[in-house]
C-alpha cells in the first residue's frame, strides 16, 4: 500500500509494498509513494478473509483490560526489532470499545514523546483523497471513467488508450517517476527543493511504456499526477483547495491538509528515513512534499484519519451526507486481487483480508488507515520512520501484530516484494 509514495531501488530489483511513495536511487534504493509492484492482474472478486483464527471471519475482539495489554506488547515488541522510535495506534469499533496509545519518542534529539495529537505526513493516502475528487467529479458527468487521459492531459504517452479508471487502479502502464534515477538525484540533493507537476511528468514520459494499458497492476505514482491535473482542469480549482472544500471540510476533518510548500504544522513528530544520497539514517522532517503531490503530499492527524477511514470505505460522510454516490462507491470497492496474497486494488483504494483502506509511506513517516466494514472497525498507526525491517514495512508490522490480536480471522499483511524490473 502505501507511502504513500515509494521506495527506492536497491540493486537490480525494487523492493515493493502497494501503497509506498518509492524513489529510484543511483546507490541503490527507491523511494516516494507506494512501492511499484509489477503484477498481473485477474478481474476477480475481492479477496476473501481467512477463515483461520478463534473469532469469526468480519468482527473484532471487544477492548477488555487484557486484550488492551496483549496490544501494548505487541507493538512494543514490533517496536523493538523493527527500530522503530516512536508509534501511535488507534483502534474504534461501535460496540466493542475504543483503545488509542502512543510508545517511544516524537523526536530522537530531544526525547519529546509521541503523542496522539501529533501532526504527520501520510503519504500514499493521499491518493485516496485524489481519486474521491475524481470520483465526485464523475458524479458531476465532468469527467467519464473510462475517458482516455488524452481527453483532459496532452502529451501522455498511450494517452488514447490509457483510461481514468486504469490510472486509478494501477493499470496504466506508465513508468513511475518515482523510480527515476534522476529524479532521486534531484531530489536526495537538495530535498527541500520544489517540484512542479509536469516536471515529475518529464521523468516518468522519458521512458517507455511498460506494458499495455490494462494488462498488470503496477503501483505508479505517476497516475496519481495526471488525476490531479484532470481535478484541476475540470473542476477549475487548485487540487489542494478543491479537497480542502469538497472533502475534508464536510467531513470534519480539520487538521488535515494539503500543503503547497514544505509547511508541516506543529505539533508533529521529526521522521527518519535512509532513502537519502548517502544512505545514512538522516532527519527527513522539512523536506519539500511537492514532489508527492496528488499521490503523496497530505497531512494528517490520528483523529482525523480515524474520520477518514469509515468515510472513504463507505462514500458517506460522518452526518450520513452522500459523499460519492452507491453506484460510483460501488465501482470504487471492485478490488481485483493482485500476485501479493490477500490483497486486491480498486479505484485508489485497496483491501486486505477485509480491511478497506490504504496505506502510505514516504521518507521519514508512514501511516496505516483502515475499516472492517463487517465489524464497523477502524484501525489508524502512525509512525515516524520509513525503514523497512526484513523487508516489511514497519506500518504493515505493526498493523499485522494489532489484527492478529483484534481480528484474527482478518490479518492485515501487506508483504513487500521485490518487483520485476
Amino acid at each position: 500500500m502505501t507511502h504513500s509514495t515509494g521506495r527506492m531501488r536497491r540493486g537490480a530489483v525494487t523492493v515493493t509494498a502497494v501503497g509506498m511513495l518509492m524513489l529510484p536511487a543511483a546507490s541503490g534504493a527507491a523511494f516516494g509513494t507506494t512501492a511499484s509492484v509489477a503484477a498481473a492482474v485477474t478481474a476477480t472478486d475481492p479477496p476473501s478473509p481467512s477463515d483461520s483464527g478463534s473469532a469469526a471471519a468480519g468482527q473484532v475482539q471487544k477492548l477488555t483490560p487484557a486484550v488492551e495489554k496483549e496490544l501494548d506488547a505487541a507493538v512494543q515488541k514490533v517496536m523493538r526489532e523493527a527500530n522503530v522510535p516512536g508509534v501511535t495506534f488507534g483502534v474504534w469499533t461501535p460496540d466493542k470499545g475504543e483503545y488509542v496509545k502512543s510508545f517511544g519518542v516524537a523526536d530522537k534529539s530531544t526525547g519529546q514523546k509521541m503523542s496522539p495529537d501529533l501532526h504527520t505526513r501520510i503519504g500514499s493516502e493521499t491518493k485516496t483523497f485524489t481519486v474521491t475528487s475524481i470520483l465526485k467529479l464523475v458524479d458531476e458527468k465532468k469527467v467519464g471513467l473510462d475517458d482516455p487521459i488524452g481527453k483532459y492531459v496532452d502529451g501522455v504517452p498511450n494517452g488514447d488508450e490509457i483510461t481514468i479508471r486504469q490510472l486509478a487502479e494501477m493499470r496504466s502502464g506508465l513508468f513511475n517517476y518515482s523510480e527515476d534515477e534522476d529524479f532521486y538525484k534531484a531530489l536526495t540533493s537538495d530535498p527541500e527543493r520544489p517540484f512542479t507537476p509536469q516536471q515529475l511528468l518529464d521523468y516518468s514520459f522519458k521512458h517507455p511504456v511498460l506494458f499495455s494499458p490494462g494488462e498488470k497492476f503496477y503501483y505508479c505514482n505517476t497516475n496519481l499526477i495526471l488525476l490531479g491535473l484532470v481535478v484541476e482542469k475540470e473542476s477549475g480549482r487548485p487540487l489542494d483547495e478543491y479537497i480542502k472544500d469538497n472533502i475534508l471540510t464536510p467531513a470534519g476533518m480539520k487538521q488535515t491538509l494539503f500543503p503547497t510548500g514544505n509547511e508541516f504544522p506543529e505539533p508533529h513528530a521529526q521522521g527518519y528515513t535512509n532513502q537519502t544520497a548517502s544512505g545514512k539514517t538522516e532527519d527527513s522532517t522539512d523536506w519539500n512534499l511537492s514532489w508527492g503531490w496528488a499521490a503523496g503530499a497530505m497531512i494528517s492527524t490520528l483523529d482525523d484519519l480515524r474520520i477518514w477511514a469509515p468515510t472513504v470505505a463507505t462514500g458517506t460522510f460522518p452526518n450520513g451526507d452522500t459523499m460519492i454516490s452507491p453506484a460510483t462507491q460501488r465501482q470504487r470497492l471492485i478490488t481485483p486481487k493482485t500476485t501479493i496474497p490477500g490483497a486486491g486494488y480498486g479505484l485508489g483504494i485497496f483491501n486486505v483480508q477485509g480491511w478497506i483502506g490504504h496505506n502510505g509511506s514516504l521518507p521519514g513517516y508512514e501511516s496505516l488507515t483502515i475499516y472492517l466494514p463487517s465489524a464497523k472497525a477502524t484501525l489508524v498507526v502512525v509512525l515516524n520512520t520509513d525503514i523497512d525491517h526484513d523487508n516489511s514495512e514497519p506500518s504493515t508490522l505493526v498493523g499485522q501484530a494489532i489484527t492478529k490480536i483484534i481480528s484474527p480471522s482478518n490479518v492485515f499483511n501487506l508483504p513487500a516484494q521485490p518487483a520485476a524490473q
